[in-house]
């Protein structure tokens, strides 16, 4: 579930971590990122957990209509449906993602009030309502309503403030969850190997992740001097520490990850630095690693081979 992308934001998180504090050794630097994205799959696997749960409040709200004195038509139809479907059963009793629940502790986050709240705002839906009125839905109904549930809620300040408060990196992963999400929703019912398959990939987060990590840590007055040069007179102490880290990293890159084009590796450490450094890294970013390019270029110390031939 993580692009390579999501890993070069966990290296740099990871290396202004260790910026920050002298004493991290790279094993520690090493075992910090890791943990990093072990985050990222966690908050993957309660969005899963927070969205069944919501839905599990339609069976409580069926309950509490069947128990009235008097009533109304409308609570005579109700129907539990929206737990009680193919696909949210499969998560019931998909072994892997209840044992993971129970691995990432995902249960002590959630939260009855918001989660009843959660559905209470999808009560109100003209979306839920039609959803209700269908008596013959097909598994298809169920997955748009399950869909149109979670986009939702996740633009809602109710959901946005519970994985804020518990989370300290949702609005990093965001859009990453988001994605995962969706993703899932379109698979269900699952089946017994579906959660494996959404595990962080192995390649991308040991073989590019960590070695980029280890390359910058490694060799960081290397790639100093190599930078300064380029900075045109600017004094390399009044780069931001930000930017400085991401020109050292798409340095890296360039040089050391053959199958990476250059031209995806120039072009994601712009869009990184339009995410977390000032409004005018963008463009500082880009005229340098335009001019690092074109010098190591000419040194042939860029060497690329297979993918990292396409332009």
């Amino acid at each position: 579930m993580l692009s390579r992308r999501n890993i070069r934001i966990k290296v740099l998180q990871t290396l202004y971590a260790a910026n920050r504090d002298k004493g991290i050794s790279p094993q520690s630097a090493v075992n910090l990122y890791h943990q990093h994205v072990e985050q990222s799959f966690a908050l993957y696997i309660f969005n899963l957990l927070q969205l069944r749960e919501t839905t599990k409040y339609a069976v409580q709200d069926d309950t509490n209509r069947k128990s009235k004195h008097l009533p109304s038509d409308e609570d005579k139809k109700f129907s539990s449906k929206l737990y009680n479907n193919e696909l949210i059963q499969s998560t019931l009793d998909n072994e892997v993602l209840n044992s993971l629940i129970n691995s990432t502790k995902s249960r002590t986050y959630l939260n009855d009030d918001n989660t009843r709240l959660l559905y209470a705002d999808l009560l109100k839906t003209p979306e839920y309502k039609a959803y209700l009125d269908n008596a013959n839905c097909t598994i298809e109904d169920h997955r748009q309503l399950l869909l149109f549930l979670f986009k939702y809620a996740v633009t809602g300040e109710i959901y946005n403030e519970l994985m804020d408060d518990y989370f300290l990196n949702w609005w990093d992963d965001k859009s990453l969850v988001i994605g995962a999400m969706k993703k899932s929703i379109k698979a269900m019912p699952f089946d017994g190997d579906y959660i494996d398959s959404m595990r962080p990939n192995y390649e991308t987060i040991k073989e590019f992740g960590e070695v980029l990590l280890l390359d910058v840590l490694n060799n960081n007055e290397d790639l100093l001097g190599t930078i300064e040069p380029a900075l045109n007179n600017w004094d390399a102490d009044r780069v931001a520490i930000i930017d400085m880290i991401i020109l050292k990293m798409a340095l890296s890159e360039l040089m050391n990850f053959p199958t990476i084009p250059t031209k995806v590796t120039l072009n994601e450490y712009v869009e990184i630095a339009k995410l977390y450094s000032t409004d005018k890294s963008k463009d500082f970013i880009n005229g340098i690693l335009d001019r690092l390019f074109k010098k190591l270029n000419n040194e042939g110390k860029i060497k690329k081979e297979g993918r990292g031939l396409v332009e």
